[in-house]
């Protein structure tokens, strides 16, 4: 049976009550108050205390002190009124028991609450977190967009000058060609005014000589005719450069985008053998493989040493750039350090390149499923 505290003390004011209950050897561990708006009640066994308040209080902002062999109850009226009594008087024992179950109901009424209330701002949180995160992913998206449409612009705006550089060229070509062209023609004028300026002279020697005989006129007209026709051009080179390229045959359309394919896959192959990273030559063969890197990454993990673990997820992230997991294993040491958005933005990573491979066994399956639907 339990032991009744009977002496206790108790004082209020109009908008609270202060109640002192000595309980020897009494401790927070031990000790199990429970109070609702009617009913007060202490055990910390052997000992047992009960009271039902003569007004309503207000439990929720009610406070208890315990320490010093006294629990120390403040206690705030929800009207501001004087009691006569601490405790309502002529209570029986049914009464006692429908007080005491109406206060457990209310108690778990209250709790119930309590965990939707707190169930719903989870939900809100959690909603919230998505938004922010989808937020975040969007301005992402825009930010890429916004860096490849200022690279095109850039590209067109290079482009362009480009073609302006080629045209400016041409054109002076152009001047310089037609230059030339006057600078001969004009040799070949003042050429065919010397030769004019010959024949005149021939032809007064010749009438001079109009003795001599028609086939002699004939051989000087011919030698004439001979005179007026130009020298011929001297001899030049012209030099013709190629386009330098990797494969020995000849460029074709057809195959450019095999071979830029071809280069695409060596340049990976080289990347992923380290022969053209200088800081990797000193690593040792077992620290080249990105699985023995990811392994020591969650061995250090392990033991909360996240830092160093970040640094191991990146060289095997910078040895293969394809493996998601690496990018989670990383979002959960920076989630460890506070580390918000680069967690988020590891996620965002490591789903693109799962929702890309997913994309391609799809595409392969589709694939096969037409080899064998048409029998190839």
């Amino acid at each position: 049976m339990p032991l009744l505290v009977s002496n206790y003390s108790w004082q209020q004011t109009k908008t609270a009550v202060f109640l002192s209950l000595p309980l020897r050897g009494v401790c927070v561990r031990d000790a199990d108050v429970f109070c609702t708006e009617n009913y007060l009640k202490v055990n910390f066994p052997p000992f047992l205390f009960e009271a039902f308040l003569y007004a309503p209080i207000d439990d929720a902002s009610s406070k208890a002190k315990i320490g010093n062999d006294t629990i120390v109850f403040t206690l705030y009226k929800k009207e501001a009124v004087m009691w006569e009594t601490l405790s309502m008087s002529g209570v029986d024992k049914k009464m006692m028991q429908i007080i005491r179950e109406k206060s457990i109901l209310q108690a778990q009424e209250k709790a119930k609450e309590a965990t939707e209330a707190k169930a719903t701002a989870k939900r809100e949180d959690q909603k919230y977190t998505l938004n922010v995160m989808m937020q975040i992913e969007e301005e992402e998206r825009k930010k890429i967009e916004d860096m490849k449409e200022n690279e095109r612009i850039k590209a067109t705006k290079e482009l362009e000058a480009w073609k302006e550089c080629q045209r400016k060229a041409e054109e002076r070509k152009r001047i310089q060609k037609e230059e030339k062209l006057r600078q001969q023609e004009k040799q070949i004028d003042e050429e065919r005014k010397k030769l004019r300026h010959k024949n005149l002279i021939k032809n007064s020697t010749s009438k001079n000589l109009a003795t001599k005989g028609r086939n002699s006129e004939n051989i000087f007209s011919g030698k004439l005719k001979e005179d007026c026709i130009p020298a011929p051009r001297s001899v030049g080179n012209i030099k013709i450069n190629f386009t330098p390229r990797v494969f020995p045959t000849a460029l074709r359309e057809s195959k450019v985008a095999e071979e830029e394919e071809w280069l695409h896959k060596q340049a990976e192959a080289r990347k992923a053998m380290n022969t053209d990273i200088p800081e990797f030559c000193d690593l040792k063969e077992d620290e080249k493989n990105p699985e023995w890197l990811k392994e020591k990454g969650n061995k250090l993990f392990a033991t909360e040493d996240y830092l160093a673990a970040i640094n191991a997820y990146n060289l095997a992230i910078r040895l293969n750039n394809k493996i998601p997991l690496l990018y989670l294993n990383r979002a959960a040491c920076h989630l460890k350090l506070k580390n918000l958005h680069k967690a988020i933005e590891d996620s965002s990573k490591a789903y693109r390149i799962m929702k890309l491979h997913l994309r391609l066994i799809q595409l392969t399956k589709l694939c096969k499923m037409m080899l064998r639907r048409f029998g190839i």
